[in-house]
């Protein structure tokens, strides 16, 4: 009788994912940039801030706003994919996630964002009653990003409404009120956000034509790279001109320089006929750096370092 031949492979077989590596990969926790985007603006509120009133940034109050922008980017990222659960199979770079590929229950989904939002209200609760207000007044704003693609033209915009509100919370609850500084600097991260993540949108153009979603992308057309470079002018703008009126020092400066060449690299680069797909995540990696370049000016000058 002639033996089986057929060599036993399943030693070499990858072990199932578990269910914990899952809930990291939908809350995108094993790709930090997108949490780092969301946590910057609400550091620079909270350092801008104290810097109006003439004192240091509280330790607390900072503390706070990291563990608060974790656990509201989660909360975020689980929204977003059980409404997109059907259309994220459909683009290639969304088609992997746990609730697109059914690897996890929309069941643990909500079960995760239940988790996620109970965490984001009991940090609220260290907050004035001003920036407790305005927590709740992010949530419709962020519940209802994901289904404007598929009847806004510009879903980029709610996202940046969405970001906004990580300058204003942060700022009311440092000093008590929304100044003029505050909406100079909820000024430029809508800008910023724009920016960003219309050159994010870019590498999904295909995809969510054939999807039939909107973005920014594709509402710019051919046009894209001026939007772009016009949103990123006036994010630049409104920081300097933040820089001025909190007589910032020279460190800041420098930083905003840094991150004016940088853009407009990124922009230089945009208007090549070839573009390779990987430089559109290149772009937001850069635009994390450039959030803490102008984080460390910002620190520095209100720390009378430089």
């Amino acid at each position: 009788m002639t033996p089986n031949m057929t060599p036993d492979l399943s030693h070499n077989a990858p072990p199932p994912e578990s269910t914990w590596l899952k809930v990291i990969r939908l809350l995108r926790w094993h790709k930090p940039a997108g949490r780092l985007i969301l946590m910057l603006p609400a550091l620079w509120s909270v350092v801008a801030a104290s810097k109006s009133q003439q004192q240091l940034p509280p330790l607390q109050m900072i503390v706070v706003v990291i563990l608060g922008s974790l656990a509201t980017s989660a909360a975020g990222c689980v929204v977003n994919d059980l409404w997109d659960r059907d259309i994220d199979p459909l683009v290639a770079r969304t088609k992997n996630r746990p609730l697109a590929e059914r690897s996890l229950s929309i069941q643990v989904g909500i079960g995760v964002l239940l988790v996620a939002t109970i965490c984001a209200f009991l940090l609220s609760t260290y907050l004035t009653p001003l920036s407790f207000g305005l927590c709740f007044a992010a949530v419709p704003v962020i519940a209802i990003y994901p289904a404007c693609k598929r009847f806004f033209a510009v879903p980029q915009l709610v996202l940046s409404i969405a970001w906004g509100f990580a300058v204003l919370i942060p700022w009311s609850a440092v000093t008590g009120n929304l100044d003029s500084y505050a909406w100079e600097l909820w000024a430029a991260v809508i800008a910023w956000t724009m920016g960003f993540d219309t050159v994010y949108a870019m590498s999904d153009r295909e995809d969510d034509l054939k999807v039939g979603v909107n973005s920014s992308a594709l509402f710019f057309g051919k046009y894209v790279t001026f939007a772009i470079a016009i949103f990123l002018a006036i994010a630049l703008s409104c920081l300097v001109w933040l820089g001025q009126d909190l007589q910032l020092g020279y460190a800041y400066y420098l930083a905003c320089l840094t991150a004016a060449l940088i853009w407009a690299w990124q922009c230089k680069q945009l208007t090549q006929i070839e573009i390779s797909t990987d430089f559109y995540q290149n772009a937001f990696g850069q635009n994390v750096w450039i959030g803490f370049i102008v984080l460390a000016g910002m620190f520095a000058s209100s720390l009378g370092i430089a």
